[in-house]
Protein backbone atom coordinates (compact mmCIF):
# COMPACT_ATOMS: atom_id res chain seq x y z
CA UNK A 1 0.00 0.00 0.00
CA UNK A 2 1.08 3.87 -0.66
CA UNK A 3 -0.14 5.67 2.35
CA UNK A 4 0.48 9.47 3.03
CA UNK A 5 0.47 10.75 6.82
CA UNK A 6 0.18 14.37 7.48
CA UNK A 7 1.24 15.45 11.11
CA UNK A 8 4.27 13.97 12.27
CA UNK A 9 3.67 13.95 15.98
CA UNK A 10 3.98 10.29 18.15
CA UNK A 11 0.92 9.01 16.63
CA UNK A 12 2.38 9.93 13.21
CA UNK A 13 5.80 8.40 13.93
CA UNK A 14 4.50 5.24 15.41
CA UNK A 15 1.76 4.70 12.56
CA UNK A 16 4.71 5.27 9.86
CA UNK A 17 6.88 2.81 11.95
CA UNK A 18 4.26 0.06 11.28
CA UNK A 19 3.34 0.66 8.15
CA UNK A 20 7.27 0.93 7.15
CA UNK A 21 7.88 -2.49 8.46
CA UNK A 22 5.09 -3.86 6.47
CA UNK A 23 7.10 -3.14 3.82
CA UNK A 24 4.48 -0.12 2.73
CA UNK A 25 5.51 3.04 0.47
CA UNK A 26 5.06 5.71 3.39
CA UNK A 27 5.14 9.27 2.84
CA UNK A 28 4.78 11.91 5.78
CA UNK A 29 4.94 15.18 5.81
CA UNK A 30 4.77 18.61 8.97
CA UNK A 31 5.28 22.18 8.92
CA UNK A 32 7.42 21.91 11.87
CA UNK A 33 10.94 21.64 11.09
CA UNK A 34 12.35 20.30 14.32
CA UNK A 35 9.41 17.70 14.56
CA UNK A 36 10.27 16.27 10.88
CA UNK A 37 14.34 16.26 11.90
CA UNK A 38 13.39 14.13 14.38
CA UNK A 39 11.09 11.85 11.86
CA UNK A 40 13.49 11.83 9.14
CA UNK A 41 16.48 9.97 12.10
CA UNK A 42 13.55 7.43 12.81
CA UNK A 43 11.98 6.57 9.94
CA UNK A 44 13.13 5.31 6.26
CA UNK A 45 10.75 6.85 4.08
CA UNK A 46 9.88 10.07 2.37
CA UNK A 47 10.11 12.83 4.68
CA UNK A 48 8.64 16.35 4.13
CA UNK A 49 8.59 19.41 6.17
CA UNK A 50 5.83 21.41 4.37
CA UNK A 51 2.09 22.24 5.03
CA UNK A 52 0.44 18.98 4.64
CA UNK A 53 -3.13 20.56 3.97
CA UNK A 54 -1.37 22.15 0.51
CA UNK A 55 -2.35 19.88 -2.48
CA UNK A 56 0.44 20.65 -4.40
CA UNK A 57 2.55 19.42 -1.56
CA UNK A 58 0.26 16.18 -1.00
CA UNK A 59 0.51 15.82 -5.06
CA UNK A 60 4.37 15.91 -4.71
CA UNK A 61 4.57 13.37 -2.40
CA UNK A 62 2.27 11.02 -4.64
CA UNK A 63 -1.00 11.44 -3.18
CA UNK A 64 -2.48 10.58 -6.74
CA UNK A 65 -1.22 6.90 -6.68
CA UNK A 66 -1.78 6.24 -2.82
CA UNK A 67 -4.49 4.28 -1.17
CA UNK A 68 -4.68 5.88 1.96
CA UNK A 69 -4.36 9.44 3.57
CA UNK A 70 -3.95 9.41 7.52
CA UNK A 71 -4.08 13.07 8.58
CA UNK A 72 -3.04 13.30 13.00
CA UNK A 73 -1.55 16.92 13.21
CA UNK A 74 -2.42 18.60 15.93
CA UNK A 75 -5.19 20.51 14.63
CA UNK A 76 -8.48 18.89 14.08
CA UNK A 77 -9.42 21.17 11.59
CA UNK A 78 -6.33 21.00 9.19
CA UNK A 79 -6.90 17.43 9.60
CA UNK A 80 -10.94 17.68 7.98
CA UNK A 81 -9.81 20.42 6.20
CA UNK A 82 -6.91 18.69 4.40
CA UNK A 83 -9.32 15.04 4.23
CA UNK A 84 -11.85 16.83 2.38
CA UNK A 85 -9.66 18.73 -0.39
CA UNK A 86 -8.19 15.46 -0.90
CA UNK A 87 -11.84 13.93 -1.50
CA UNK A 88 -12.79 16.56 -3.87
CA UNK A 89 -9.83 15.42 -6.05
CA UNK A 90 -9.06 11.97 -5.55
CA UNK A 91 -12.49 10.57 -4.02
CA UNK A 92 -11.04 6.32 -4.28
CA UNK A 93 -8.08 7.34 -1.54
CA UNK A 94 -9.34 6.46 1.90
CA UNK A 95 -9.12 9.28 4.31
CA UNK A 96 -8.56 9.14 7.95
CA UNK A 97 -8.48 11.87 10.29
CA UNK A 98 -7.94 12.00 13.73
CA UNK A 99 -10.10 14.48 15.95
CA UNK A 100 -9.81 15.77 19.34
CA UNK A 101 -12.94 17.92 19.74
CA UNK A 102 -15.32 15.71 20.94
CA UNK A 103 -18.07 18.48 19.19
CA UNK A 104 -16.86 17.39 15.83
CA UNK A 105 -16.92 13.72 16.94
CA UNK A 106 -20.51 13.74 18.55
CA UNK A 107 -21.90 15.88 15.65
CA UNK A 108 -20.81 14.06 12.73
CA UNK A 109 -21.28 10.66 14.03
CA UNK A 110 -25.09 12.06 14.76
CA UNK A 111 -25.49 13.68 10.98
CA UNK A 112 -24.46 10.26 9.04
CA UNK A 113 -26.39 8.59 11.59
CA UNK A 114 -29.72 10.64 11.48
CA UNK A 115 -29.18 10.88 7.17
CA UNK A 116 -27.52 7.39 7.00
CA UNK A 117 -29.70 6.92 3.49
CA UNK A 118 -28.25 10.21 2.18
CA UNK A 119 -24.03 8.85 2.81
CA UNK A 120 -24.61 5.46 2.01
CA UNK A 121 -23.85 3.88 -2.03
CA UNK A 122 -22.12 6.67 -4.37
CA UNK A 123 -22.23 9.69 -1.90
CA UNK A 124 -18.96 11.04 -0.29
CA UNK A 125 -18.49 11.06 3.59
CA UNK A 126 -19.05 13.64 5.45
CA UNK A 127 -16.19 16.08 5.24
CA UNK A 128 -14.68 13.70 2.99
CA UNK A 129 -13.57 11.23 5.90
CA UNK A 130 -14.09 7.51 5.83
CA UNK A 131 -12.92 7.24 9.49
CA UNK A 132 -13.20 9.79 11.74
CA UNK A 133 -10.99 8.44 14.93
CA UNK A 134 -11.54 10.75 18.93
CA UNK A 135 -8.71 9.71 21.04
CA UNK A 136 -10.66 9.96 24.15
CA UNK A 137 -13.34 7.46 22.84
CA UNK A 138 -10.79 5.00 22.15
CA UNK A 139 -9.42 5.17 25.38
CA UNK A 140 -12.93 5.64 27.55
CA UNK A 141 -14.01 2.07 25.53
CA UNK A 142 -11.14 0.29 26.72
CA UNK A 143 -11.35 1.69 30.20
CA UNK A 144 -14.78 0.46 30.67
CA UNK A 145 -14.29 -2.83 29.09
CA UNK A 146 -11.49 -3.20 31.63
CA UNK A 147 -14.20 -2.84 34.33
CA UNK A 148 -16.96 -4.65 32.71
CA UNK A 149 -14.20 -7.71 32.78
CA UNK A 150 -13.37 -7.54 36.64
CA UNK A 151 -10.04 -4.84 36.01
CA UNK A 152 -8.12 -8.41 36.32
CA UNK A 153 -5.37 -7.03 34.32
CA UNK A 154 -5.20 -6.06 30.17
CA UNK A 155 -8.06 -7.43 28.57
CA UNK A 156 -9.35 -7.80 24.84
CA UNK A 157 -13.14 -8.06 24.25
CA UNK A 158 -14.54 -9.53 20.54
CA UNK A 159 -17.96 -8.32 19.40
CA UNK A 160 -20.89 -10.59 19.53
CA UNK A 161 -18.44 -13.26 22.16
CA UNK A 162 -18.38 -14.03 25.73
CA UNK A 163 -14.41 -14.81 24.97
CA UNK A 164 -11.65 -12.42 25.73
CA UNK A 165 -8.51 -12.65 25.86
CA UNK A 166 -6.62 -11.99 29.38
CA UNK A 167 -3.36 -11.70 30.65
CA UNK A 168 -2.80 -13.49 34.19
CA UNK A 169 0.17 -13.22 36.22
CA UNK A 170 1.41 -17.20 37.56
CA UNK A 171 2.14 -16.64 41.48
CA UNK A 172 4.75 -18.64 43.12
CA UNK A 173 3.40 -22.28 44.81
CA UNK A 174 -0.06 -21.49 42.82
CA UNK A 175 -1.53 -25.06 40.49
CA UNK A 176 0.38 -23.65 37.17
CA UNK A 177 3.94 -23.19 38.87
CA UNK A 178 6.52 -25.45 37.29
CA UNK A 179 3.87 -26.85 34.80
CA UNK A 180 4.26 -27.87 31.45
CA UNK A 181 1.47 -26.36 29.37
CA UNK A 182 0.68 -29.67 27.62
CA UNK A 183 -0.51 -30.54 31.22
CA UNK A 184 -2.53 -27.44 32.11
CA UNK A 185 -5.54 -28.86 31.18
CA UNK A 186 -5.31 -31.38 33.80
CA UNK A 187 -5.69 -28.97 36.23
CA UNK A 188 -9.36 -27.91 35.49
CA UNK A 189 -12.52 -28.52 32.98
CA UNK A 190 -13.04 -25.15 31.28
CA UNK A 191 -12.01 -24.44 27.66
CA UNK A 192 -9.10 -22.32 27.48
CA UNK A 193 -6.28 -21.52 25.31
CA UNK A 194 -2.52 -20.15 26.02
CA UNK A 195 -2.23 -17.31 23.26
CA UNK A 196 1.53 -16.33 24.19
CA UNK A 197 4.15 -16.57 27.44
CA UNK A 198 6.06 -13.24 28.98
CA UNK A 199 8.70 -14.25 30.43
CA UNK A 200 11.75 -11.74 32.26
CA UNK A 201 10.34 -9.23 29.49
CA UNK A 202 10.14 -11.45 26.28
CA UNK A 203 6.89 -12.42 24.97
CA UNK A 204 6.72 -15.93 22.40
CA UNK A 205 3.73 -17.98 21.19
CA UNK A 206 4.00 -20.78 23.28
CA UNK A 207 4.17 -25.09 22.60
CA UNK A 208 3.22 -28.00 24.38
CA UNK A 209 6.46 -28.25 26.19
CA UNK A 210 7.04 -24.53 27.52
CA UNK A 211 7.26 -24.36 31.12
CA UNK A 212 5.30 -22.43 33.22
CA UNK A 213 6.80 -20.84 36.11
CA UNK A 214 5.99 -18.28 38.49
CA UNK A 215 6.02 -14.25 37.27
CA UNK A 216 5.69 -15.48 34.00
CA UNK A 217 1.95 -13.63 32.43
CA UNK A 218 -0.02 -15.88 30.42
CA UNK A 219 -2.10 -14.53 27.72
CA UNK A 220 -5.41 -16.59 28.11
CA UNK A 221 -8.02 -16.61 25.65
CA UNK A 222 -11.47 -17.80 27.66
CA UNK A 223 -15.03 -17.09 28.10
CA UNK A 224 -15.44 -13.74 30.39
CA UNK A 225 -17.10 -16.04 32.87
CA UNK A 226 -14.08 -18.45 33.76
CA UNK A 227 -11.66 -14.86 34.25
CA UNK A 228 -12.52 -16.31 38.36
CA UNK A 229 -11.27 -20.19 37.84
CA UNK A 230 -8.37 -18.75 36.03
CA UNK A 231 -7.66 -16.48 38.41
CA UNK A 232 -7.73 -19.23 40.99
CA UNK A 233 -5.09 -21.45 39.12
CA UNK A 234 -2.73 -18.98 39.08
CA UNK A 235 -2.84 -18.05 42.65
CA UNK A 236 -5.45 -14.82 42.67
CA UNK A 237 -8.81 -14.19 42.65
CA UNK A 238 -11.32 -11.92 41.62
CA UNK A 239 -12.66 -9.34 43.45
CA UNK A 240 -16.52 -7.83 43.66
CA UNK A 241 -16.70 -4.28 42.10
CA UNK A 242 -18.77 -2.34 44.13
CA UNK A 243 -17.47 0.70 44.81
CA UNK A 244 -15.75 2.83 42.49
CA UNK A 245 -13.57 6.28 42.63
CA UNK A 246 -13.21 7.80 39.12
CA UNK A 247 -10.40 10.23 39.40
CA UNK A 248 -10.69 13.30 36.75
CA UNK A 249 -13.94 14.86 35.62
CA UNK A 250 -12.47 15.76 31.94
CA UNK A 251 -13.68 14.58 28.86
CA UNK A 252 -12.38 11.01 29.35
CA UNK A 253 -14.09 10.66 32.92
CA UNK A 254 -17.29 11.98 31.67
CA UNK A 255 -17.29 9.72 28.66
CA UNK A 256 -16.16 6.45 31.30
CA UNK A 257 -18.84 7.90 33.99
CA UNK A 258 -21.71 8.16 30.76
CA UNK A 259 -21.03 4.48 30.34
CA UNK A 260 -20.89 2.79 33.64
CA UNK A 261 -23.21 4.72 35.11
CA UNK A 262 -26.44 5.36 32.87
CA UNK A 263 -29.49 3.35 33.72
CA UNK A 264 -29.06 1.43 30.25
CA UNK A 265 -25.93 0.21 30.95
CA UNK A 266 -26.66 -1.02 34.60
CA UNK A 267 -25.44 -4.84 35.82
CA UNK A 268 -22.40 -6.20 34.93
CA UNK A 269 -23.37 -9.53 36.62
CA UNK A 270 -20.86 -9.67 39.53
CA UNK A 271 -19.22 -6.83 39.04
CA UNK A 272 -20.53 -2.94 39.58
CA UNK A 273 -23.81 -2.55 39.64
CA UNK A 274 -25.52 0.90 40.58
CA UNK A 275 -28.75 1.42 41.98
CA UNK A 276 -30.88 4.32 43.78
CA UNK A 277 -30.01 2.83 47.02
CA UNK A 278 -26.49 2.61 46.63
CA UNK A 279 -25.86 6.36 45.48
CA UNK A 280 -22.74 6.49 47.22
CA UNK A 281 -21.21 3.43 45.07
CA UNK A 282 -19.89 5.95 42.31
CA UNK A 283 -17.47 8.83 43.41
CA UNK A 284 -16.10 11.26 41.16
CA UNK A 285 -12.87 13.47 42.03
CA UNK A 286 -11.50 16.31 40.82
CA UNK A 287 -9.44 19.34 41.20
CA UNK A 288 -11.44 21.57 39.07
CA UNK A 289 -14.37 23.86 40.35
CA UNK A 290 -16.13 23.99 36.92
CA UNK A 291 -15.59 20.57 35.79
CA UNK A 292 -17.01 18.92 39.13
CA UNK A 293 -20.39 21.32 38.84
CA UNK A 294 -20.96 20.02 35.85
CA UNK A 295 -20.36 16.46 36.49
CA UNK A 296 -22.63 16.99 39.61
CA UNK A 297 -25.37 17.97 37.16
CA UNK A 298 -24.81 15.38 34.81
CA UNK A 299 -24.25 12.19 37.15
CA UNK A 300 -27.03 13.00 40.24
CA UNK A 301 -26.30 9.21 40.70
CA UNK A 302 -22.59 9.94 41.87
CA UNK A 303 -20.77 11.53 44.71
CA UNK A 304 -19.07 14.61 42.75
CA UNK A 305 -16.29 15.54 44.77
CA UNK A 306 -14.25 19.12 44.26
CA UNK A 307 -10.86 17.93 46.30
CA UNK A 308 -7.40 16.91 45.96
CA UNK A 309 -7.44 12.65 45.19
CA UNK A 310 -3.80 12.53 46.45
CA UNK A 311 -4.79 14.04 49.92
CA UNK A 312 -4.69 11.13 52.34
CA UNK A 313 -6.20 12.85 55.03
CA UNK A 314 -9.43 13.30 52.51
CA UNK A 315 -9.30 10.11 51.10
CA UNK A 316 -9.80 8.22 54.49
CA UNK A 317 -12.28 10.69 55.49
CA UNK A 318 -14.58 10.12 52.85
CA UNK A 319 -13.73 6.54 52.99
CA UNK A 320 -11.74 5.98 49.26
CA UNK A 321 -9.49 4.13 50.92
CA UNK A 322 -11.83 0.92 51.31
CA UNK A 323 -13.19 1.12 47.78
CA UNK A 324 -12.77 -2.11 45.65
CA UNK A 325 -11.64 0.18 42.72
CA UNK A 326 -9.71 3.41 41.28
CA UNK A 327 -9.90 5.00 37.63
CA UNK A 328 -7.12 7.59 37.25
CA UNK A 329 -8.21 9.13 33.89
CA UNK A 330 -6.84 12.54 34.25
CA UNK A 331 -5.36 14.52 31.48
CA UNK A 332 -1.66 14.32 33.22
CA UNK A 333 -1.11 10.41 32.52
CA UNK A 334 1.91 10.37 34.87
CA UNK A 335 -0.16 11.21 37.79
CA UNK A 336 -2.13 8.63 37.07
CA UNK A 337 0.45 6.13 37.18
CA UNK A 338 1.57 7.01 40.64
CA UNK A 339 -1.72 7.92 41.85
CA UNK A 340 -2.95 4.72 40.92
CA UNK A 341 -0.17 3.00 42.98
CA UNK A 342 -0.63 5.31 45.71
CA UNK A 343 -4.47 4.57 45.97
CA UNK A 344 -3.51 0.89 45.81
CA UNK A 345 -1.00 1.40 48.85
CA UNK A 346 -3.71 3.16 50.96
CA UNK A 347 -6.14 0.25 50.61
CA UNK A 348 -8.10 0.49 47.51
CA UNK A 349 -8.49 -2.92 45.61
CA UNK A 350 -7.57 -2.62 42.38
CA UNK A 351 -6.30 -0.13 39.93
CA UNK A 352 -6.54 1.50 36.32
CA UNK A 353 -4.70 3.85 35.38
CA UNK A 354 -4.55 6.01 31.57
CA UNK A 355 -1.49 6.38 30.26
CA UNK A 356 0.38 7.56 27.28
CA UNK A 357 1.95 4.92 25.39
CA UNK A 358 2.97 0.91 25.83
CA UNK A 359 6.07 2.15 27.44
CA UNK A 360 4.08 3.95 29.78
CA UNK A 361 2.10 0.90 30.35
CA UNK A 362 5.14 -1.32 31.25
CA UNK A 363 6.30 1.37 33.67
CA UNK A 364 2.93 1.50 35.39
CA UNK A 365 2.35 -2.35 35.86
CA UNK A 366 6.18 -2.38 37.60
CA UNK A 367 4.33 0.15 40.01
CA UNK A 368 1.49 -1.89 41.00
CA UNK A 369 -1.33 -0.65 39.22
CA UNK A 370 -3.31 -3.50 37.77
CA UNK A 371 -4.59 -2.43 34.26
CA UNK A 372 -2.88 0.71 32.31
CA UNK A 373 -4.84 1.57 29.36
CA UNK A 374 -2.23 3.93 26.56
CA UNK A 375 -4.40 6.57 25.13
CA UNK A 376 -1.75 6.66 22.04
CA UNK A 377 -1.57 2.72 21.23
CA UNK A 378 -5.47 2.81 21.50
CA UNK A 379 -5.52 5.51 18.47
CA UNK A 380 -2.74 4.06 16.03
CA UNK A 381 -4.47 0.49 17.08
CA UNK A 382 -7.49 1.91 15.59
CA UNK A 383 -6.13 3.40 12.20
CA UNK A 384 -4.15 0.24 11.64
CA UNK A 385 -7.62 -1.51 11.48
CA UNK A 386 -9.27 0.53 8.87
CA UNK A 387 -5.80 0.80 6.86
CA UNK A 388 -5.38 -2.72 6.60
CA UNK A 389 -8.19 -3.42 3.58
CA UNK A 390 -11.59 -5.08 4.62
CA UNK A 391 -10.68 -8.30 5.16
CA UNK A 392 -9.59 -6.82 8.09
CA UNK A 393 -12.26 -6.38 10.97
CA UNK A 394 -10.04 -5.16 13.90
CA UNK A 395 -6.11 -5.26 15.25
CA UNK A 396 -4.99 -4.82 18.88
CA UNK A 397 -0.85 -4.71 19.35
CA UNK A 398 -0.29 -6.36 22.78
CA UNK A 399 3.17 -6.73 24.55
CA UNK A 400 4.57 -3.12 23.88
CA UNK A 401 3.54 -3.93 20.36
CA UNK A 402 5.64 -7.00 19.53
CA UNK A 403 2.83 -9.07 19.05
CA UNK A 404 -0.64 -8.47 17.11
CA UNK A 405 -4.10 -10.15 17.26
CA UNK A 406 -6.35 -9.47 14.57
CA UNK A 407 -9.69 -10.97 13.30
CA UNK A 408 -9.85 -11.22 9.57
CA UNK A 409 -12.10 -12.66 7.16
CA UNK A 410 -11.41 -16.07 4.95
CA UNK A 411 -11.89 -15.14 0.88
CA UNK A 412 -12.71 -17.78 -1.57
CA UNK A 413 -9.00 -16.62 -3.04
CA UNK A 414 -7.31 -17.76 0.57
CA UNK A 415 -4.76 -20.64 -0.03
CA UNK A 416 -5.99 -21.92 3.31
CA UNK A 417 -9.82 -22.99 2.11
CA UNK A 418 -10.37 -26.19 3.33
CA UNK A 419 -7.71 -27.31 5.23
CA UNK A 420 -7.45 -27.98 8.99
CA UNK A 421 -5.37 -25.67 11.10
CA UNK A 422 -2.96 -28.54 11.68
CA UNK A 423 -2.22 -28.74 8.32
CA UNK A 424 -1.26 -25.28 7.87
CA UNK A 425 0.48 -25.08 11.39
CA UNK A 426 3.52 -22.90 11.29
CA UNK A 427 5.03 -22.89 15.24
CA UNK A 428 6.47 -19.61 16.62
CA UNK A 429 4.95 -17.93 13.41
CA UNK A 430 1.17 -17.53 14.55
CA UNK A 431 -1.64 -18.89 16.66
CA UNK A 432 -5.01 -19.23 15.71
CA UNK A 433 -7.20 -18.89 18.49
CA UNK A 434 -10.84 -18.99 17.23
CA UNK A 435 -13.17 -19.09 14.25
CA UNK A 436 -16.83 -17.60 13.41
CA UNK A 437 -18.77 -19.54 10.66
CA UNK A 438 -19.68 -17.04 8.03
CA UNK A 439 -23.59 -18.03 8.24
CA UNK A 440 -23.31 -17.81 12.10
CA UNK A 441 -22.49 -15.05 15.20
CA UNK A 442 -20.73 -17.25 17.33
CA UNK A 443 -16.94 -17.58 17.95
CA UNK A 444 -15.57 -21.04 18.82
CA UNK A 445 -11.62 -21.35 20.62
CA UNK A 446 -10.09 -23.63 17.57
CA UNK A 447 -8.41 -27.37 17.80
CA UNK A 448 -6.07 -28.58 15.05
CA UNK A 449 -8.83 -30.12 13.72
CA UNK A 450 -10.89 -26.87 12.77
CA UNK A 451 -11.18 -26.74 8.74
CA UNK A 452 -11.08 -23.31 7.49
CA UNK A 453 -13.75 -22.26 4.59
CA UNK A 454 -14.47 -18.87 2.90
CA UNK A 455 -15.90 -16.05 4.60
CA UNK A 456 -15.18 -17.74 8.40
CA UNK A 457 -13.97 -15.16 10.49
CA UNK A 458 -10.49 -15.92 11.72
CA UNK A 459 -9.15 -14.24 14.99
CA UNK A 460 -5.18 -15.10 14.84
CA UNK A 461 -2.17 -13.76 16.90
CA UNK A 462 1.41 -13.27 15.36
CA UNK A 463 4.43 -11.18 15.83
CA UNK A 464 3.75 -7.21 14.58
CA UNK A 465 6.35 -7.62 12.16
CA UNK A 466 4.99 -10.59 10.19
CA UNK A 467 1.49 -9.53 10.74
CA UNK A 468 0.72 -8.65 7.26
CA UNK A 469 2.39 -11.57 5.75
CA UNK A 470 0.14 -13.58 7.28
CA UNK A 471 -3.01 -11.62 7.10
CA UNK A 472 -2.19 -12.13 3.12
CA UNK A 473 -1.65 -16.09 3.84
CA UNK A 474 -5.21 -16.12 5.72
CA UNK A 475 -7.45 -13.83 3.51
CA UNK A 476 -6.17 -14.41 0.07
CA UNK A 477 -5.49 -10.44 -0.64
CA UNK A 478 -2.80 -10.23 -3.01
CA UNK A 479 -0.62 -7.73 -0.99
Amino acid sequence: MRIVIVGAGFTGVQLAKLLIAEKNQVAIIDNNENIIRHASNQLDCTVLCADGNNLDTLEDVGIAKADALVCVTSSDEVNMITCSLVDAVYPDVLKIARVRNYAYYVNTASAVKKHSINFSGKRRPLYGINYMIHPDVEAAEAIVQAVENGAVGSILTFDNSNYVLARFTVAEKSALDGIALKDIRSKTDFKFLVTYVEKKGETSLPSGGSIITSENTLGVLLDKNDVSAMLDLCGSEQKDIRKIVLIGAGRIGNIIAEKLIKPEKKGFGRLFQLSSRRSQDFVIVDTDDILTKEASEKFPEARVLRADASDESFLREEGIVDFDLAICATHNHEMNMVLAAYLESLGVKQSISLVSSAVFGQIATKLGVDVSVPLRDAVVDSIMSHLRGKAVKEIHTITNGDFEVVECEISEKSKILGKTLKEISNPGSFLVLMNRKGDTDTYQIVDGNTKICAYDHVVLITEAENSKKILSYFSGSSE
